[in-house]
């Protein structure tokens, strides 16, 4: 009779079942921890007031930038009303959109800074304004650090000195000091040297949202970089010197034989670098930079809901990390076939 041991011992649905209502249990005790200690804490729970940081429809007034008599109020082909206001100056003329409220009629006296008119503006919260600049400066970040570490990595492989050393240094450096004080260091010494050069020659300062960006993207390429050794050096060296035995030069060799291979084996150490710089992208709030935490801490300021608006701050994250997971699956699963 055969004897099984460990992995390699059969099981029936019986085992599934158990372990699958273990996991259930796990979850809803964990739930109902949630929902008992969130009941015995002294809360008032809003939920209704988080959709408004979101999506915020602003009352904007057209107002009078002089004063005088209102000599004609007409709707136009579009629906919009154009008011005319004649003062001692001359005319002046406003147009109140379509959807909008007149608030005058002809024949009225206006004083210069006087609302004419009254319309809704509907644009994003400052919530989904944070989410837009933490997925524009971390997808920036992405593109450039995968460029700087695959570069990178080809240097700390290179056989010419010069270039190994300047990549082992550069990843040593950026390794060996933290995230937040290479933000400070981009923003405070580098960010102000630039600027205080470009105002000299009569250019524009730059954003810190760029400081930001190039802070992830080295600190990312670094990280990339021994992701990219590692992968190039695991593929066997017989497919180099295969590949140099049909005559090809090494760059086409990396290109069309080792970086191929290499590609599939770094894809779930690329994707975890990736997640991590989304959520390190939070960092970028201490110089200024509206992500989403901060976005999210103003609003915690303002409208003292700390419980509410967190978890939406953190289930937001998850939808952002989750979806590029998704989308480095998918393109590992293209790459195997």
């Amino acid at each position: 009779m055969t004897q099984y041991r460990g992995l390699d011992k059969p099981r029936g649905q019986g085992y599934f079942l158990f372990w699958k209502a273990v996991f259930v249990g796990i979850m809803l005790c964990t739930v109902a921890f949630f929902w008992y200690a969130s009941s015995s804490v002294e809360y008032i729970w809003r939920w209704n007031r988080v959709p408004q940081y979101f999506w915020v429809a602003e009352k904007t007034d057209v107002r009078a930038e002089v004063s005088g008599d209102v000599v004609s109020v007409e709707t136009t082909a579009e629906g919009a009303t154009r008011i005319t206001v004649k003062g001692d100056d001359g005319s002046e003329t406003y147009t109140v959109p379509p959807a909008g409220k007149v608030l005058i009629s002809g024949g009225d006296y206006i004083y210069s800074g006087d609302p004419v008119g009254r319309y809704e503006v509907s644009k994003p919260g400052i919530l989904l304004e944070g989410l837009w600049i933490t997925l524009e400066v971390s997808m920036l970040a992405i593109i450039i650090g995968i460029v700087l570490g695959v570069v990178t990595g080809l240097a700390r492989i290179s056989v010419n000195p010069a270039l190994r050393w300047l990549a082992i240094t550069y990843i040593e450096i950026i390794r060996g000091s933290p995230l937040l004080v290479q933000v400070f260091l981009w923003y405070f010494v580098v960010g102000t040297l630039l600027n205080a050069l470009f105002e000299k020659v009569g250019l524009s300062a730059i954003p810190p949202l760029w400081y930001g960006v190039m802070a992830l993207a080295i600190f990312t390429g670094a990280y990339v970089a021994e992701i990219v050794r590692a992968g190039i050096q695991s593929v066997h060296r017989g497919q180099m010197e295969a590949a140099r035995s049909l005559g090809m030069s090494y760059a086409q060799s990396m290109r069309k034989v080792i970086l191929p291979q290499a590609f599939r084996r770094i894809m779930p150490p690329l994707a975890g670098q990736f997640i991590s710089l989304v959520k390190d992208s939070s960092l970028l709030g201490v110089i200024a930079v509206r992500e989403l935490t901060k976005a999210t801490r103003e609003v915690v300021t303002t409208s003292l809901q700390p419980f509410e608006l967190w978890i939406v701050c953190a289930l937001l994250y998850l939808v952002l990390t989750f979806t590029l997971s998704l989308c480095v699956q998918y393109l590992e699963r293209r790459a195997v076939r």
